[in-house]
């Protein structure tokens, strides 16, 4: 398919400021359509592992998915009036508005997540005093995984399984967390204000601007993936393989 080729060229193409190389590549891809099923969600998700790939993020925390989905008929105008009047400066204006919106949205709700943590931590350094300290370590955890197992916050905590269980009944005795299974063997705790945070929207990147607070190894390893996602979007050449200088294909009537 020589336009999907162009399409990848383009992608490597040094000189266009990122935002900009995102929002066109988006509205080509979705233009080229060269899936049967999924091209909206791999158009999409294309945005956010360019600006990973650009090292503009260091983690995947952008994603226009809600602002698409509340301005749809908007959005399905402005990729149509590229393709039949070349109008690139009005999808490029809506486009970045989508960014500036999404980024605000997302940033208000990590700020009240991390509000929240810190009220949480309060609460359990009052309650329990001196033996706050493995209570502390599972809420830590429960920052990144808010639907938490006995046998994962043994894990992700470090400590034993009995401290565990009786850190999360802690919690829940506060009412900082609640049971959800019904069962004190095996039980599943759930944060519930920060679900529900996280379920308002924007949820992908309110939830990984949240996982920023953490500890250095955590940090660490959301670095590691943030690399995985460039590696996987920019893959290294081969030995002595070259790039071919190509441009974007696109349609503009007389």
């Amino acid at each position: 398919m020589p336009c999907l080729d162009r399409f990848e060229r383009f992608l490597y193409e040094p000189g266009t400021p990122v935002l900009i190389k995102a929002a066109l590549a988006h509205v080509q891809f979705e233009t080229i359509h060269p899936f049967l099923d999924g091209n909206g969600r791999v158009g999409r998700l294309l945005i956010t592992f360019l600006l990973c790939a650009e090292d503009v993020l260091a983690d995947p925390i952008l994603y226009l998915s809600l602002y698409f989905k509340t301005h749809r008929e908007e959005y399905y105008e402005r990729l149509q009036r590229v393709r039949t009047h070349g109008e690139w400066e009005e999808w490029l204006r809506f486009f970045l508005e989508g960014v500036r919106e999404t980024s605000a949205q997302a940033v208000q709700t990590a700020r009240e997540i991390l509000t929240l943590f810190e009220h949480d931590r309060g609460r359990i350094r009052e309650s329990l005093g001196g033996r706050a300290g493995s209570t502390l370590r599972v809420h830590e955890v429960m920052q990144r995984r808010p639907l938490l197992t006995i046998k994962e916050a043994e894990r992700r905590s470090g400590v034993s399984r009995p401290t565990a269980q009786k850190s999360l009944e802690r919690m829940a005795q506060l009412g900082i967390t609640r049971e959800v299974t019904g069962s004190r063997y095996g039980m599943t705790c759930l944060y519930e204000p920060t679900w529900r945070s996280w379920s308002a929207g924007p949820s992908r990147s309110s939830r990984a601007l949240a996982e920023g607070v953490g500890e250095p190894r955590a940090r660490a390893a959301r670095q590691s993936g943030a690399g995985a996602i460039r590696r996987a979007v920019n893959p290294p050449a081969e030995p002595g393989a070259r790039w071919r200088v190509g441009t974007l294909p696109h349609t503009r009537s007389p």
